[in-house]
């Protein structure tokens, strides 16, 4: 079924798409920054800490920004719908669980203290935003009272309201549609520890998201990065040459990364991206 079948106007069909793509964006990011700090815990705890700390910020300027936003803009909508009231209440309460993970993030001792919390992040978030893009958003876009277009607008001008400044741009682009798609077509990478060399180079991370959903390869990977202190390296595994994803790093943080090829298929390419 088509997008456009989903809504009752084309407006709330470009929004529909807009936000589940968002939704993939911030799943996205949190995939990798908690991979990163799952990686780092036994192998390095003073880059873990910094990814720990990393971690908690993107919590704080996206994520609960984000769930407040939805809240305030979103979810009155649906919830004066007899058939999603419950739901609706159903995810509020996940609200409140994501709330409670974050600040255990927050308060942990140390990041091998919080890498549980920190899985339990992911796993309650993905599942959260798989309700809303399966029945939440669809549900408003299709009912013709409701325009889906106008509640996302809303949300949109809370989010940039709330950012604070040098704050995490990604709720600022929840309004974009298919140019946002672009980021997430191509993609490689991996989620382990390189073993195939000496000392230095297998205490690497490496980030696999060969098996990671396609929708959310690239944002995995720019959480990845964003979690990587300066001065470090991450090994990326992908399935092909990834030089669309390659040039978005570029594009997206000039000069800072360089890269290094240590593997070029064919089953798979590995490269060493170096924070300057």
């Amino acid at each position: 079924m088509s997008v456009l079948a989903l809504a009752s106007d084309p407006k709330d069909a470009t929004a529909l798409q807009g936000a589940e793509t968002h939704h993939a964006h911030l799943a996205g990011e949190l995939a990798g920054r908690v991979t990163m700090l799952l990686t780092a815990v036994d192998r390095d705890p003073s880059a873990a800490e910094k990814i720990h700390t990393g971690l908690v910020t993107f919590c704080d300027r996206s994520l609960l920004p984000h769930a407040a936003a939805e809240e305030a803009a979103l979810y009155p909508a649906a919830h004066v719908m007899p058939e999603a009231r419950l739901l609706i209440e159903s995810l509020i309460g996940e609200h409140r669980c994501l709330t409670t993970l974050v600040d255990a993030l927050r308060t942990a001792t140390g990041p091998a203290g919080a890498a549980a919390d920190a899985r339990a992040l992911q796993v309650l978030f993905e599942e959260h935003v798989a309700k809303e893009n399966g029945l939440v958003l669809p549900l408003l876009a299709m009912t013709p009272e409701v325009s889906l277009a106008e509640l996302l607008a809303d949300m949109h001008h809370r989010l940039t309201s709330a950012v604070p400044a040098g704050g995490t741009p990604g709720d600022q682009n929840i309004k974009e549609g298919p140019d946002m798609q672009e980021q997430t077509e191509e993609t490689g990478g991996c989620g382990g520890v390189c073993g195939c060399g000496g000392t230095e180079e297998a205490a690497e991370p490496e980030l696999d998201v060969r098996e990671v959903p396609h929708a959310l390869r690239h944002a995995t990977v720019f959480g990845a990065l964003d979690a990587v202190p300066a001065g470090t390296t991450m090994v990326l595994v992908a399935p092909h040459d990834p030089l669309p994803l390659l040039a978005q790093i570029e594009q997206r943080s000039p000069g800072t990364f360089s890269v290094e090829y240590l593997e070029r298929g064919p089953q798979a390419w590995r490269l060493r991206l170096s924070h300057r």
